[in-house]
């Protein structure tokens, strides 16, 4: 578990998709009601639940994608009084877990005070809930920030450049997957009203300075 700022942490673990070594990232935000706001849960095994207790009681959890959502069933088995949240979809993908809210574009009570978010609706093939984390200036995501260019495996490394990942950013497919850029343009917009300095994002290594350059710059195109 890495600490990123005051009240903000990680934890990288090995993740193939597809084959390919793309690893992914659960980021922890402790809010200023003492609570731990989950996102993108990973793996919960004896040694993450010590260090997750160690930080606070754990209030929400948070599945922001419709690929993010594996071990999301594990964490609520582990703290059945957090919050299981779902992005739009997901709750009818997963029917099998007990979600508690569908996220949308407003925050909900444990984590209003503290964490912004977006609905990035125009990438239907995710359906991602993006946040910010007001205090440590961090956009938090799963997929709408890759940065897979200089990824130790070549095969990655490949597969990154094949999909134009040559800097932190978006890739080609977003091109095609975006059919209402209009929507995008504004959803983006939203984001990028934010003041954000650091990208933790899920496949890659972190963007660690100037992150509402690197959005801007992704998305430029629409």
């Amino acid at each position: 578990m890495e600490q990123l700022a005051d009240d903000l942490w990680s934890q990288t673990r090995r993740l193939r998709f597809l084959g390919v070594e793309t690893g992914t990232r659960t980021t922890l935000v402790r809010l200023a009601n003492g609570g731990i706001f989950v996102h993108s849960p990973g793996p919960l095994d004896a040694e993450v639940r010590k260090l997750v207790d160690g930080l606070g009681p754990v209030v929400a959890v948070v599945a922001p994608s419709l690929f993010h959502h594996l071990w999301a069933g594990e964490w609520k088995t582990a703290y059945p009084d957090a919050l299981l949240c779902a992005c739009p979809g997901l709750e009818k993908k997963r029917d099998d877990l007990p979600w508690d809210r569908v996220l949308g574009d407003l925050p909900e009570a444990p984590w209003s005070e503290d964490i912004d978010q977006v609905f990035f609706a125009a990438r239907t093939m995710e359906n991602e809930v993006v946040f910010y984390h007001r205090a440590s200036r961090s956009l938090v995501c799963c997929d709408i920030v890759f940065n897979l260019c200089e990824h130790p495996s070549r095969l990655t490394r490949l597969v990154a450049a094949l999909l134009a990942n040559r800097r932190p950013g978006a890739t080609w497919l977003e091109h095609l997957m975006i059919r209402d850029r209009a929507g995008a343009r504004e959803q983006i917009d939203r984001m990028l009203a934010w003041d954000i300095e650091r990208i933790v994002l899920s496949h890659g290594e972190m963007i660690e300075s100037d992150g509402r350059e690197v959005l801007r710059r992704a998305y430029a195109w629409l």
